[in-house]
């Protein structure tokens, strides 16, 4: 009975990700926006909010690991970033959110993981000579 709905959350998330796209394409300088769809965008972040607020209430997290130590539990990785900001295995950019109902996972976090530089791999062999 606690995992009954998870088809329907499966089916809800990714129109939640839809909507979240939507207002992430909205330019940041809206002063050339005009005053209908200002409010039309206000709008909809309130919708988003709502619809995450409900989810949450019955118990439906989002998964946004964003540098948090990579867990192939709830992690799904799509590429590597080569970096030396960040160790190897930090999760640097979210591709998609992912969620957990309860403690079942709903849909993996789409994620970049850093990787080491080719510099810094190059350096590393070059000190173990």
């Amino acid at each position: 009975k606690k995992y009954n709905h998870i088809s329907f959350v499966r089916d809800l998330v990714s129109s939640v990700d839809n909507l979240q796209r939507a207002l992430e394409a909205v330019p940041n300088d809206d002063s050339q926006l005009s005053e209908p769809i200002k409010n039309l965008i206000i709008g909809l972040e309130i919708v988003e909010k709502e619809i995450i607020n409900t989810l949450e209430k019955h118990n439906v997290k989002q998964i946004s690991p964003l540098g948090e130590k990579f867990d192939y539990n709830i992690h799904q990785a799509i590429f590597e970033v080569p970096t030396n900001e960040h160790d190897p295995g930090y999760v640097v950019e979210v591709s998609q959110k992912g969620y957990l109902l309860h403690d079942r996972l709903v849909r993996p976090a789409m994620v970049g993981i850093s990787k080491r530089s080719e510099e810094e791999t190059l350096e590393q062999k070059n000190k173990e000579k």
